[in-house]
């Protein structure tokens, strides 16, 4: 099993695929000196599709390409480890720079689009009541909730379970819809003070991924 920290910001991953970007050279990235890139994957090479090798092997391929980059470039591998207690030195030491967890990848599995068993994703989480002020989808079938978080922050949930969502459709369709609201991150929900509170498992990072556990 490899271990990778996982960065709460985003990766552009499609930077270091040569074969739809004709190599690196002309990259939007290296016009920038403010942008980052980290990667942890290649998918594709100019020889042929790759996704399923095992993914110590691709994990190889990309570290020989990311060597090759020029001198200064902002593109970089993401860090991996074999070694458990270094992976747990990571989690427990780097939030402070923005990685919210470890991801635990299967050295031998190729690579498949979704969620997969053959890797695991360890968060930094912890759970807390939020407001309800908004949400997605319809009133009587929502599909994420955006919430008040203790901090003052609108943070928009992960997708509700069909249980989850009726119970909150009981308060929702009582309260009449305000105007659009905008989470954070950037997300549009519509706004619906509603007064209800729900427990969630919030990630310890500005860019934390929100679930709801339960109705209060």
């Amino acid at each position: 099993m490899r271990v990778i920290p996982g960065t709460a910001e985003p990766a552009l991953v499609p930077a270091l695929n040569p074969a739809t970007t004709g190599g690196f050279s002309g990259c939007p990235l290296q016009e920038s000196a403010n942008l980052r890139a980290s990667v942890w994957d290649v998918l594709s090479l100019p020889t042929g599709d790759v996704r399923g090798r095992p993914y110590e092997e691709r994990r190889a391929l990309m570290l020989d390409m990311v060597a090759g980059l020029p001198e200064g470039s902002p593109i970089q591998a993401v860090s991996a480890t074999e070694d458990v207690e270094v992976a747990r030195v990571w989690y427990e030491t780097l939030t402070g720079s923005g990685v919210e967890g470890v991801v635990a990848k299967s050295g031998r599995s190729p690579y498949r689009a979704g969620r997969s068993s053959s890797w695991k994703k360890v968060r930094h989480a912890e759970t807390i009541d939020a407001e309800v002020v908004g949400f997605t989808g319809a009133a009587g079938r929502p599909r994420a909730l955006a919430v008040r978080l203790p901090d003052g922050r609108v943070a928009l949930s992960q997708r509700l379970g069909a249980q989850l969502a009726a119970q909150v459709a009981a308060a929702l369709v009582a309260v009449a819809p305000a105007a659009r609201g905008r989470a954070a991150g950037g997300e549009s929900f519509t706004a619906a003070e509603s007064g209800l509170l729900v427990e969630v498992l919030a990630g310890t990072t500005r860019h934390a991924v929100v679930t709801v556990t339960r109705v209060r």
